[in-house]
């Protein structure tokens, strides 16, 4: 994320909000999360790229060098909380990251 290569991703998904998946490429297992509110998904990243905080207690044990991130769904501004916690929970059914993965609610 730090990276000069990466300024225009900075810049890009700095007011974006969301639900977004990291891989752990160690082993395959899968985090969902979502960034609403004044947190971004660059913020959130960049927490998670630099020390590994932010997520679960799972999220926290993998080493922050095996992450892979995605976007799962971009949401307008105005989105309800409401609206992106139930798009959260879909992904999180969806690739099961509660029972084989990195989530824990």
């Amino acid at each position: 994320m730090r990276e000069h290569r990466y300024a225009s991703w900075r810049t890009a998904l700095s007011p974006v909000v969301g639900v977004y998946l990291i891989t752990d490429t160690s082993d395959g297992r899968h985090y969902v999360g979502k960034a609403d509110g004044a947190e971004g998904i660059r913020q959130r990243w960049n927490g998670y790229a630099t020390n590994g905080l932010g997520g679960t207690v799972e999220l926290r044990r993998v080493e922050p060098k095996n992450f892979r991130f995605t976007l799962l769904r971009v949401f307008d501004p105005s989105t309800s909380t409401r609206d992106i916690d139930i798009a959260e929970s879909h992904f999180k059914d969806a690739l099961d990251s509660r029972r084989h993965g990195l989530n824990r609610n």
